[in-house]
């Protein structure tokens, strides 16, 4: 691969700032769980639930790749902060599009409706390094199923939500 132009890396961090917000209906979804569910289960039934608010990925083509790459990029870590909200009984918080991927993410996470989280910069830059190891894990089980499912052409939410 090669590295985005600063133009390219500005617009696409702007269009995932711009898809990190789920749908208001996905709220409900988490009150169907018991409070004592794992937040990966909870969080598994979420991203596969997205599939039914993109119901046109169902005819999945090549020009929609981009645009669900960045939409998942973006609702995943909005939905795995619900995840943990939900699992210890806080209320949701929603994304902040003044902020970065990371400190969306720890904002989400650690703020509540009456406190504001301050993101310490250290934690902030160990999160960043995790985020790409994690993204560069190459093939495990888990991507192994999630491309298996993948090269069935079904929707991409549900296939994420395999691994």
């Amino acid at each position: 691969g090669e590295l985005p132009s600063g133009e390219q890396y500005n617009n696409f961090t702007k269009q995932v700032a711009h898809h990190s917000l789920v749908n208001e209906r996905l709220h409900y979804l988490f009150q169907t769980f018991c409070s004592s569910s794992h937040p990966m289960a909870i969080m598994l039934a979420a991203v596969g639930s997205l599939s039914a608010f993109y119901p046109d990925l169902l005819n999945f083509k090549e020009a929609d790749y981009e645009l669900t790459a960045i939409r998942m990029i973006a609702k995943i870590p909005t939905i795995a902060a619900m995840s943990y909200k939900y699992s210890i009984g806080q209320p949701f918080i929603y994304p902040d599009n003044s902020l970065d991927f990371t400190e969306n993410f720890l904002h989400m996470m650690f703020a509540t409706p009456c406190t504001k989280y301050t993101v310490n910069p250290i934690i902030k830059n160990a999160l960043n390094k995790i985020f790409i190891l994690h993204a560069d894990h190459e093939q495990n089980a888990s991507t192994s199923t999630v491309r298996i499912a993948g090269s069935s052409g079904a929707n991409p939410f549900a296939c994420i939500s395999t691994g």
